[in-house]
């Protein structure tokens, strides 16, 4: 699968709360809980579970049955665990068991190229229970026209950040560059991370699933939405 390095994930993972995730998380988690509170279910999977943030909220307001979060950064996987959370480094294609519903959060599915993406929700189907939920969101253009390209700088003592971005063709490429203080010195590290832009019909027509809804998420209050909250079930 076609996907970001490990190195690059984990430098990410390092910086994200830099990036205001965590604030601008809290809007696109109610979609979210939202729907997930009208269902009736025992089990849910998240892929790409980050620090697991979702999976401590939708358990503690849902007090689901069973929940496992995966993601490819060993880091990332080492805070969901830090917080309780059932976690694993590992591919969904490689993971066993299957869930009455999956999540992708925080446009993980932009994460990968559109032979991934094919791959990944093959994946998706094959860990799904009969009647299942994919529950999941993407960038829109306008996202990543308006919001994701540009140059970010942040600094908090501890830690210098740059973060230039630019979106072409489809392909959103970003250059992250970390400075972290060690005693007096500071240590650089720096990756790369690419995304791919792909619209609601094109995700529909790559996977057996059924789109039950299609939500426009506005999370930084612009012009335009600059998120799509998709549902999708297995029939």
């Amino acid at each position: 699968m076609a996907r970001n390095s490990s190195d690059s994930l984990d430098l990410y993972a390092k910086v994200e709360d830099l990036l205001g995730v965590k604030e601008a998380a809290p809007r696109l988690y109610a979609h979210y809980l939202l729907f997930l509170n009208s269902l009736d279910f025992d089990t849910l999977l998240d892929v790409g579970c980050g620090s697991g943030d979702f999976l401590r909220q939708m358990q503690g307001a849902l007090g689901i049955e069973k929940i496992m979060g995966i993601d490819l950064s060993p880091v990332m996987v080492s805070r969901t665990a830090e917080q309780g959370i059932p976690s694993q480094c590992i591919d969904l294609c490689d993971l066993n068991g299957k869930y009455d519903v999956i999540t992708a959060v925080f446009d993980m599915l932009n994460y990968l190229d559109k032979e991934a993406l094919k791959r990944f929700l093959l994946c998706v189907n094959e860990h799904l229970n009969e009647g299942g939920y994919f529950l999941c969101d993407i960038n829109t253009l306008y996202g990543f026209e308006n919001v994701a390209v540009g140059s970010y700088i942040v600094d908090d003592e501890e830690r210098f950040l740059t973060v230039d971005s630019d979106f072409e063709a489809g392909e959103y490429s970003s250059e992250f560059t970390l400075f972290e203080k060690r005693g007096d010195l500071f240590s650089k590290s720096q990756e790369s991370i690419r995304q791919y832009y792909h619209k609601v019909e094109e995700i529909v027509a790559l996977c057996s699933l059924e789109l039950l809804q299609s939500d426009e998420v506005n999370l930084y209050e612009l012009e335009e939405a600059d998120k799509q909250f998709l549902v999708l079930q297995k029939n």
